[in-house]
């Protein structure tokens, strides 16, 4: 080995390898994908031995890549415990907080929590990472998740906020004028439904309840979407029936533009929750976060 390798290349290269991609790992470092490949080539003459394997679509570590990253990864996050553990001492937070949530947990946040963090932690960045797939967010490199509290790992500490949530059935006034509206879950069998399909493909059957009874119907109709927006302003076309949370729903109830049926086998759920592993050190810009979000959300 010609020399130490500097620190900003172990992480970088620990980066890369998490995210098996140059792009995106120079996106969260905030170098372009050319200064890290130099950074790369620079790291593996130093230490005198191939680090990873890149092709034009890939990039994966070697043997001995693999060796260092599983070396390193432990390191690393002692290192960001240890500058955590720091920054208490500090009058105001600072650094980066990583948030995964879904896109409509996003939006409730976008409300009030983040500009209230943001205007009274400026030293803090917030990448706020929104996608409807569930992440395991101490793999992916993220300090905290948001989601509906059946989503989330049951050993994680969660935080519950926004209040209660409720899905709901909504179709459009001008449907309904040619349809008579559906009275129980069952008579949506006679009915065009607009489908959502999850991040795992599977589509998403429908879940009532009252008193008691608990129902969960595979709906039909010639509509699949991925997106609860989409879904509304399906409905709110007149293209059927949708089943969709209530903050989706929120701007198009108000406008008229949908109205609810079934409303009595709706129930509220829990709501959502912001979660975090509750095995390592808080940092204090989550701590902060959470402090906010307790205050306004």
């Amino acid at each position: 080995m010609n020399s130490k390798p500097a620190l900003g290349d172990l992480t970088a290269f620990a980066a890369i390898v998490r995210h098996a991609s140059f792009r995106k790992a120079a996106d969260e470092l905030g170098l372009s994908p050319s200064t890290l490949s130099h950074m790369m080539r620079t790291l593996e003459a130093n230490m005198g031995v191939r680090l990873l394997h890149r092709t034009t679509r890939s990039v994966s570590p070697t043997e001995a890549g693999d060796r260092l990253v599983t070396r390193l990864q432990p390191v690393l996050r002692d290192l960001d415990r240890a500058l955590e553990e720091v920054e208490v001492f500090r009058d105001r937070p600072s650094g980066t907080l990583r948030i995964n949530t879904s896109e409509i947990a996003g939006r409730v946040l976008m409300k009030t929590v983040v500009p209230a963090f943001l205007a009274r932690f400026p030293d803090m960045v917030l990448d706020m990472v929104t996608e409807g797939r569930l992440v395991d967010i101490v793999a992916e490199g993220f300090d905290a998740g948001v989601r509906l509290g059946e989503a989330v790992p049951q050993d994680m500490i969660a935080v519950r906020f926004g209040g209660k949530a409720r899905f709901i059935t909504v179709a459009s006034p001008n449907y309904l004028a040619h349809h008579n509206a559906p009275q129980t879950p069952d008579d949506l069998k006679h009915h065009t439904c607009i489908r959502f399909r999850m991040p795992s493909g599977k589509l998403f059957r429908w879940e009532f309840e009252k008193h008691g009874q608990e129902l969960n119907i595979d709906v039909s109709g010639a509509l699949m979407l991925d997106h609860l927006d989409l879904m509304c302003e399906a409905a709110a076309q007149g293209l059927g029936i949708a089943y969709v949370s209530d903050k989706a729903a929120e701007a198009y109830l108000r406008e008229g533009r949908l109205v609810t049926v079934l409303n009595d086998w709706c129930p509220a759920i829990p709501g959502l929750f912001l979660y975090y592993p509750g095995h390592r050190h808080v940092p204090p810009g989550l701590r902060a976060f959470i402090d906010v979000m307790r205050g306004v959300g």
